[in-house]
């Protein structure tokens, strides 16, 4: 069985070098760079099972890195930032981070957070049946093996994140999930007050979808209790 690889991506040695000690002793085999462009690298080059990224790097930040990583890959990645805002943090999550640490950080909650991305990207990899139907709705076609969305034949680049919400809701269309349903569904956590990073990742969602703000065509929102898929 090979060894689980962990690509850290931070230009500062020092908070690289504890994400590594902390990571060894769990035993996973660790990459360390110092720049987003390396990072790219990286992971185009070599088998990567989840990366964590600095924001603020040179050469590349973490989210232009995440943008150019997302084009051909789908593996976990984990933000870490001094950043710490709410609004920071979702922009992380709407980005295409699965999770975002902020600075200072304990070590040892890192790791959990690794060990729970790692655990629920496995869990998706070895529960999806290779006889995964194609869902249609409309001119809406998602292959839920290659991950990749159609609308009208056009295709629609969304982040893992709004992927797993839009595939969520269209394998249960008429359904309602509450914004909870949504976060414990999709993020694999007890909900803890996610209620607004859903949100906004329905808010992108739509976008991409080119649903018109007053007239929801996809996904409808029912007041008060929460989203289901009107296909």
């Amino acid at each position: 069985m090979k060894p689980i690889t962990i690509l850290i991506a931070d230009d500062e040695p020092e908070i690289a070098d504890l994400i590594e000690l902390h990571l060894l002793k769990e035993g996973y085999r660790c990459i360390k760079v110092s720049d987003g462009l390396e990072a790219v690298q990286v992971i185009r080059t070599k088998p990567v099972d989840l990366a964590i990224l600095d924001i603020m790097m040179p050469n590349l930040d973490g989210y232009d890195a995440t943008q150019l990583i997302r084009t051909s890959h789908h593996l976990p990645i984990i933000f870490l930032s001094a950043k710490t805002s709410d609004l920071d943090k979702i922009t992380g999550l709407v980005r295409g981070a699965d999770d975002y640490v902020t600075k200072p950080f304990n070590p040892m909650e890192l790791v959990a957070r690794v060990n729970a991305q790692l655990r629920r990207a496995m869990q998706f990899n070895t529960s999806a049946p290779s006889s995964q139907s194609v869902l249609e709705a409309g001119g809406l076609v998602i292959h839920p093996e290659q991950r990749t969305v159609f609308l009208y034949n056009n295709p629609i680049e969304l982040t893992p994140k709004e992927f797993d919400i839009l595939y969520l809701l269209a394998r249960h269309p008429k359904k309602v999930f509450s914004t909870e349903n949504i976060f414990e569904h999709v993020w694999g956590e007890a909900y803890y007050q996610g209620g607004n990073t859903v949100m906004v990742h329905i808010r992108t969602l739509r976008k991409k979808l080119g649903e018109d703000m007053h007239k929801n065509k996809w996904i409808k929102t029912v007041w008060g209790v929460g989203y289901s898929f009107n296909g």
